[in-house]
């Protein structure tokens, strides 16, 4: 077993990237899933000593490996990431209820929260099992509240934050904090680079939620944050 606190990311394209980058860099192990080999071959040659896994997390057999070859490879988990996010089909959030397709709550209602309860329930048992960790569910602004043109997401949104307080309600006594990190902004990445617009303090950047989740993982049990909003000062902000 190799020493040093170990992360389990899921979602390794972009704000898991640099999570396994900068967790990696303090000597952390990091084993990292991502649905595409591309992406996957592309972390092998950034970050060599990562433990790079194909897989998606709306499979539940795919979760469980992710979670056995961690174990096997670095021994007990110290951090789960879920960092995985929606593959939209149209506007991003489903488009407004009166013009969207049939389809429209598919990619988060029948894709993303299947795997959000993949990822919280095999966490849950596994770190329960070990008597400690930490299990970090990032999600958007939307799981506060709901935004026109983005009804789809946010309805997979609040059932992410429910999840997620069950989740954290049932661990807590088996030494296991859950913590919800609602990520109310645009983060600035190749996807998102494109569209943004202003001075950096309008839009977040993936270094500064790293933070937040490191934040959140060095926790004393006496002080647990179980739900954290990070909100840049150019961007709305609804308390």
């Amino acid at each position: 077993m190799t020493a040093g606190k170990t992360l389990l990311v899921f979602g390794a394209r972009h704000l898991g990237r640099t999570l396994a980058r900068e967790l990696a860099a303090e000597g952390w192990n990091v084993a990292a899933v991502a649905r595409s080999e591309e992406t996957i071959a592309a972390l092998r040659e950034a970050l060599p000593g990562v433990l790079a896994i194909v897989g998606d997390a709306g499979n539940a057999d795919d979760v469980e490996h992710a979670f056995a070859e961690t174990q096997k490879r670095f021994g007990p988990i110290d951090l789960v990431v879920n960092a995985i996010t929606a593959r939209p089909r149209g506007s991003f959030g489903g488009g407004t209820l009166a013009e969207a397709a049939p389809d429209a709550m598919e990619p988060y209602v029948d894709e993303l929260l299947p795997a959000t309860f993949n990822v919280l329930r095999t966490g849950c048992r596994v770190l329960g099992g070990q008597g400690r960790g930490t299990i970090v569910q990032v999600t958007g602004g939307s799981a506060r509240r709901g935004m026109a043109g983005r009804g789809a997401w946010a309805a997979a949104a609040f059932a992410t934050r429910a999840l997620t307080q069950a989740a954290a309600l049932e661990s807590r006594e088996q030494g296991v904090h859950v913590a919800l990190l609602i990520v109310d902004a645009t983060i600035d990445s190749e996807k998102t680079r494109d569209r943004l617009q202003g001075p950096p303090e309008a839009s977040t950047s993936e270094e500064d939620v790293v933070s937040a989740v490191a934040y959140l993982e060095s926790q004393s049990p006496r002080a647990w944050t179980h739900e954290l909003q990070i909100t840049p000062r150019l961007d709305r902000w609804v308390p």
